[in-house]
C-alpha cells in the first residue's frame, strides 16, 4: 500500500476536509444537470464515496463541504483514490469532484484562484482492455434465425431489436428510448436523443436490417410512442399510452404503457442466444462488435467514434482488433527451432 505520508513536508499533518460553512449545495446542482437518471446515480455514488473519505466525519454528497476544498485537499483526495480504486473508477469519481467544483465556483462560493488551484488534478494513468467478447458472423446469423422461426410478433421484434443493436451500436439503454419518430424509413437514419453525456447523434440502418426493422414496424403500427413494445406471453402487443399532467403546459407527460425496459432488452437477448445455443454475451458484446467489425472492413476511426457516440476517440480504439491481429503477424515472423 502506498504510504500517501510522502505527499507532506516533514512535521505536516494530513489535510483534515474542512467543514460545511454555508446551506447552499453546489453537489446538488451538479447532481440535477447530468443527462440522465443513471448518470446521476453513478455521480452521486462517486461523490458519497469522496465524502466518506474522511473517516474523522461522517459526511455525504450532500453534506460534505465541496466549496472549501482547497488544492491540498483535492491532491490528498487524489492520492486516496489512486491508492484504493482502480484507475478508471479513480478517474470517474475525480470527474465528479470537478464538476462539483465548477458548480461552487459558478455560485459564486469559491474565487477564481481557488478553484483553478483545486480542480487543477490531473487524471490518473492506467489502461485495461474492455471486457466482453466479440461475436462471430455464425452466432449472428443463428440468433436471427431463431427470431424469423418465431412465427410470433415477439419474434419480429427481437430480430429488429438485435439488427439495431449490432448494425447501429446503440446501447441498450438508447434503444430502449427510441420513439417511431426517430426512425425515418425513407433514408434509414435513427436519431438517438441524449446519449451517453447527453448527446443526440444520427445512425443510419440499411439493407436487410432496414428490411427487418420495417417488418417489426409493420406488425407493431404506425401508432407514436416507443419504438419497440413489450408483448404479452400470448402475442399480445402493449399499446402505447401517454399520460399528461393535469398542468398542460408543461411538458413533463410520460409514457406510461407501451415502453420496453434495458433489463426486458438483456432478458430477449438470452432467451434468444439459449435458442440460439451460443455462448453467453452481453448487450453491450453486440456493440463490441459493431466497432470491431466496422473497423476491420476499413471504416474510419473518426467515423466510427462518432457513429458510437465515443466522446473519446482513445475509447473507440480499444475495440480496434486490428491491432491484436499485426502484433499476431509480428510474432510469426520468428521462427524457433525444432
Amino acid at each position: 500500500m502506498t504510504d500517501l505520508s510522502i505527499l507532506l513536508t516533514p512535521g505536516e499533518v494530513q489535510p483534515a476536509f474542512p467543514q460545511p460553512s454555508s446551506n447552499t449545495n453546489p453537489a446538488l446542482l451538479y447532481l440535477a444537470n447530468l443527462g440522465s437518471p443513471r448518470s446521476r446515480r453513478t455521480m452521486r455514488a462517486a461523490l458519497d464515496t469522496i465524502a466518506q473519505l474522511d473517516n474523522s466525519t461522517l459526511h455525504n454528497a450532500e453534506t460534505f463541504p465541496w466549496s472549501s476544498l482547497r488544492y491540498q485537499h483535492t491532491s490528498y483526495i487524489r492520492a486516496l483514490l489512486k491508492e484504493r480504486y482502480k484507475y478508471s473508477t479513480a478517474n470517474k469519481m475525480l470527474s465528479a469532484l470537478r464538476g462539483v467544483l465548477k458548480a461552487a465556483r459558478r455560485l459564486g462560493l469559491m474565487t477564481a484562484d481557488d478553484y483553478t488551484a483545486a480542480s487543477d488534478i490531473s487524471n490518473i494513468k492506467g489502461h485495461t482492455e474492455p471486457t466482453g467478447r466479440d461475436l462471430k458472423g455464425g452466432e449472428l446469423h443463428a440468433l436471427v434465425r431463431v427470431c424469423k422461426d418465431d412465427p410470433t410478433p415477439a419474434g419480429t421484434r427481437d430480430a429488429a431489436i438485435i439488427a439495431i443493436l449490432y448494425i447501429c451500436g446503440l446501447r441498450r439503454s438508447e434503444l430502449a428510448s427510441l420513439q417511431l419518430s426517430d426512425y425515418d424509413p425513407s433514408t434509414g437514419k435513427i436519431t438517438v436523443h441524449a446519449g451517453k453525456g447527453n448527446k443526440d447523434r444520427t445512425v443510419y440502418i440499411a439493407d436487410s436490417a432496414q428490411q427487418t426493422l420495417d417488418n417489426w414496424i409493420t406488425v407493431r403500427g404506425n401508432t407514436l410512442g416507443p419504438l419497440f413494445n413489450p408483448i404479452s406471453r400470448s402475442g399480445q402487443i402493449t399499446a402505447c399510452i401517454w399520460q399528461q399532467p393535469d398542468d398542460n403546459t408543461l411538458n413533463t407527460g410520460r409514457w406510461i404503457s407501451g415502453t420496453i425496459t434495458d433489463q426486458a432488452i438483456y432478458l430477449i437477448l438470452q432467451k434468444r442466444r439459449e435458442q440460439a445455443g451460443i455462448a453467453p454475451f452481453t448487450p453491450h458484446d453486440l456493440r463490441r462488435t459493431f466497432v470491431g467489425d466496422l473497423l476491420d472492413a476499413g471504416a474510419d476511426i473518426n467515423t466510427v467514434s462518432k457513429l458510437a457516440g465515443h466522446s473519446d476517440i482513445n475509447t473507440t480504439a480499444k475495440y480496434d482488433r486490428r491491432k491484436e491481429e499485426t502484433k499476431k503477424k509480428a510474432a510469426s515472423l520468428l521462427h524457433f527451432p525444432s
